[in-house]
C-alpha cells in the first residue's frame, strides 16, 4: 500500500465529508419538510440520506474511478484497485427526521481486510473525527486520545441497539451498566458515540450488532486514540457487520465483560 495513495484518500474523505456535511445540514435546517420512507422497525431513510450518498458516491468515484463503494442506501458498486470505501450518508437518521442535532456523515476506506481511513463528521456542531492507519487520531485539527480512567464508576458507557437484533441483550447489557456504577448513555448515533469514545468524553462503546457502514470508522479512530477495540476483519464486516465493544485501555476488559455477559 504505498504511502501517497493512502495520503491521497485520507485528504480526499475528509474533503468530500465537508461537502457532504454542508450539504446534509441543508436538509436538515428543513427537517420538518422531508420525505421519509420507512425500512424497518426504527429504521428510516430520508431524501437526504440518498442525495448525500448520492453526492458521495460521485465524489468518490471521480476521484478514485478504480476504487469500490459500499454504501447505506444504494447497491455496491465493484472496484479493482483493492480500495473499498464504506460510507453512511447520514448516520443517525432518526435524530436528523426529528430535529435532533446528534447525527453524522462517515466514510471508512479498507484494503486488504483492514481499515486504512476513517472520518466521521458531525457538520452541525463543526466537529471532524479523523484517522489515518498510524496517523494517530484527531478532531478538526486537535490530536485527541481516549479516556485514561480506570474505573466505570468514573464516566459514562455508550450503549446501542437495532432491530437486528432481540431486545433481551440492550435489557440485560443497561442492568449490568446500573449494577456496575456506571452511566449507560445513547445517543441514536453509534458513528458519532465512537467518535465520542476517541476524545474521552465516554469511556466506551458497546452493540450487539453494527452495520460496517457504522461502526468500521469509529473502529479506526478508536484505535488510534489509544483505545482498545475487539478486533474485526473489515471485509467480513462489509459482508455481515458484527459486533462492537471499544473502550479507554484501562477499562476496556472490564466493558467487554459486561458485552459478554449481555449478549452471550
Amino acid at each position: 500500500m504505498p504511502s501517497n495513495d493512502l495520503a491521497s484518500r485520507y485528504a480526499a474523505a475528509r474533503r468530500i465529508a465537508a461537502d457532504a456535511g454542508t450539504l446534509a445540514v441543508d436538509y436538515f435546517r428543513r427537517w420538518t419538510e422531508l420525505t421519509i420512507d420507512i425500512k424497518g422497525h426504527q429504521d428510516f431513510v430520508s431524501e437526504a440520506d440518498r442525495n448525500v450518498e448520492i453526492a458521495v458516491r460521485a465524489a468518490l468515484a471521480k476521484a478514485f474511478p478504480q476504487d469500490g463503494i459500499v454504501g447505506e442506501e444504494a447497491a455496491p458498486s465493484p472496484g479493482t484497485s483493492g480500495y473499498t470505501w464504506v460510507i453512511d450518508p447520514i448516520d443517525g437518521t432518526t435524530n436528523f427526521i426529528n430535529g435532533i442535532p446528534q447525527w453524522c456523515v462517515i466514510l471508512a476506506c479498507v484494503h486488504q481486510g483492514q481499515v486504512v481511513v476513517g472520518v466521521v463528521h458531525d457538520p452541525v456542531h463543526a466537529e471532524m473525527h479523523h484517522a489515518m492507519l498510524g496517523g494517530g487520531a484527531f478532531c478538526n485539527d486537535r490530536r485527541v486520545r481516549c479516556s485514561d480512567k480506570t474505573d466505570l464508576r468514573q464516566g459514562s458507557l455508550g450503549v446501542g441497539f437495532s432491530g437486528r437484533t432481540h431486545v433481551e441483550g440492550i435489557k440485560r447489557l443497561v442492568t449490568l451498566c446500573c449494577d456496575a456504577g456506571t452511566v449507560f448513555w445513547r445517543n441514536g448515533s453509534g458513528g458519532l458515540s465512537l467518535a465520542y469514545v476517541a476524545t474521552g468524553r465516554i469511556l466506551g462503546y458497546v452493540e450487539e450488532h453494527m452495520n460496517a457502514w457504522d461502526f468500521l470508522a469509529g473502529h479506526l479512530i478508536v484505535a488510534e486514540a489509544g483505545g482498545r477495540v475487539e478486533p474485526v476483519n473489515a471485509d467480513e464486516a462489509i459482508a455481515g457487520g458484527g459486533r462492537v465493544v471499544v473502550a479507554g485501555p484501562a477499562v476496556f476488559d472490564a466493558v467487554q465483560a459486561l458485552a459478554n455477559h449481555a449478549y452471550d
